[in-house]
């Protein structure tokens, strides 16, 4: 059914349609009883029959039905018939005209029935799903549906007022999300030896991308980046359990399809940030004030006596030159060489015994500063150590080590790591098990690096002494040295021995048709 048009004429047509519709229910009614076929004014659907017994049951349940569908069409007419009224409303008083708070009524009921599409749809996949798979992931689900029904709350309260008026008030608005989202992320981080701890980490990246009702003015863009945060966690996800159980699979796919339908959802109804319900809408009809006009008062005396006075000057004729001083030969410098000496430049008084800062290396300059060995997100700190013996272990394949300004210090890392990176350090060591990309020593000063398992590329930068301790594992690394010296490489034997190989220093190059040609000295020491 179409909705229903305003005109009278109209409506009359209407009431015809809605006869015609009512008697071709009835008329199926009875041609129903005959054909075993029921009629459902949403769709035709294939009964399995009834008995002549069941025949008076059958049609009662089609009346009630007929009932709820005639209650409907009244509602619906009502709701014409006030909005007939308020346009009439409109059309008699324009000064206060409506329309614009109707469209936005409009819009808000719209923006919450897609929200409340999306916590039916994908999201009570995941749900189910979760609730399948069991264990943390069951208990963690909780969480997240909780946060969802959260922001429903909250959609449903800025479409009922105005916007904040100022940050604070804001933030007391968004205080019950946000302690959600950090129990959710606070769940992860209790339970890293659970066995769905992917499953935990995959949420737990990507759920601040509740956060878009705080972002403009593209929160759309935001979920879709928050939504690739999460993808490392639901790869692995898939890599472990694709030969296991497919429910994983799912759970994988419609946690990713809620926050792709939370994106459409919010690049439809609020693309460039959250839309509160009331909002300062100019008044209809009545146009701004004018402009202050410019004054009124006769300028072109001042511009005139400018421009008299300058074409004054230019049109003197020959007397434009008769304030001119001529140089006279003791003026002339050709002529008096004692002109020509001008002050002595300024010389910078001679300094001794000064160091070049240049040529000092910060691994050398004693440390004066607390040290530091803590976590922050995906980065693991260890500063200003001196002569201590440290260990990171529960790491993760994204984590990065920094490693700055250590002295004597040793430093073990147990698992597989993306990168680590030693930066002005003095006489110290690291021991790790593999690394995802490379290990990075800049400025640094008799360093040392042992690798247990497997290491893409070395890199050395402004370093004075490194010696590299390979695995079998490892013989395929690749090194960029730039600007360093006294590099060798431990190559381990079949019998548990270590192969000692300078990195070379030295390198000739030579010029040829197509350029130069550099190859590398080999030490003869």
């Amino acid at each position: 059914m179409q909705e229903p048009p305003a005109t009278p004429v109209a409506r009359d047509e209407l009431a015809l349609r809605r006869h015609r519709f009512f008697s071709d229910l009835l008329q199926a009614a009875q041609n129903s009883t005959e054909h075993r076929v029921r009629f459902d004014p949403l769709g035709p659907m294939v009964h399995t029959g009834y008995e002549s017994s069941d025949k008076e049951e059958y049609l009662e349940e089609l009346l009630n039905r007929l009932e709820n569908v005639t209650r409907r069409l009244e509602k619906v007419h009502c709701a014409v018939q006030t909005q007939d009224t308020a346009i009439q409303t409109n059309i008699l008083s324009p000064k206060k005209s409506t329309k614009p708070d109707i469209i936005l009524n409009q819009s808000i009921n719209m923006s919450i029935a897609g929200y409340e599409d999306l916590l039916n749809g994908p999201l009570k996949k995941y749900l189910e799903l979760s609730q399948k798979i069991g264990g943390d992931v069951a208990t963690h689900s909780k969480f997240v549906e909780k946060a969802f029904q959260i922001q429903l709350q909250f959609v449903q309260t800025a479409a009922n007022r105005s916007a904040p008026a100022n940050q604070s008030e804001q933030i007391s608005l968004l205080a019950p999300m946000s302690m959600q989202i950090q129990q959710i992320q606070e769940f992860r981080e209790r339970n890293r030896g659970s066995p769905f701890f992917n499953h935990l980490s995959a949420i737990s990246e990507s759920i601040p991308a509740l956060g878009w009702v705080a972002v403009s003015p593209t929160p759309a863009p935001y979920i879709k980046e928050m939504n690739d945060a999460g993808q490392f966690y639901t790869n692995r996800v898939l890599k472990d359990w694709k030969e296991k159980d497919k429910m994983h699979i799912d759970w994988c796919k419609a946690w990713i399809q809620t926050l792709t339908d939370l994106q459409q959802y919010v690049r439809q109804h609020h693309t460039t940030g959250l839309v509160w319900g009331k909002t300062s809408i100019a008044p209809v009809g009545i146009p701004p004030p004018p402009p202050p006009s410019m004054p009124t008062e006769d300028i072109s005396s001042v511009v005139n006596d400018d421009r008299s006075a300058l074409f004054a000057q230019i049109n003197q004729g020959e007397n434009i030159t008769k304030n001119l001083k001529k140089v006279t030969s003791d003026m002339q410098t050709h002529k008096n060489p004692a002109l020509r000496s001008g002050p002595a430049p300024f010389k910078a008084p001679a300094v001794t015994n000064v160091t070049p800062i240049k040529n000092v290396l910060l691994a050398n300059v004693p440390i004066d500063k607390s040290p530091v060995f803590t976590r922050d997100g995906k980065k693991w700190l260890v500063e200003y150590q001196k002569g201590e013996n440290l260990v990171i272990d529960n790491v993760e394949m994204n984590n990065v080590i920094y490693m700055f300004r250590c002295q004597d210090s040793t430093l073990t890392i147990k698992g597989k790591v993306n990168s680590i990176i030693m930066d002005s350090c003095r006489k110290s060591s690291v021991v790790f098990d593999s690394l995802v990309s490379s290990i990075e020593f800049v400025n640094c000063q008799s360093v040392q690096m042992q690798v247990l398992g497997k290491v893409p590329t070395i890199s050395i930068d402004k370093t004075d002494g490194c010696q590299m301790y390979l695995n079998t594992e490892s013989l395929n690394v690749e090194l960029i040295t730039s600007k360093s010296s006294e590099m060798n490489v431990m190559v381990p034997k079949a019998n548990g021995d270590y192969s000692e190989y300078p990195v070379p220093e030295q390198f000739k190059t030579t010029i040829n048709q197509n350029g130069l040609n550099t190859t590398a000295i080999d030490s003869l020491g």
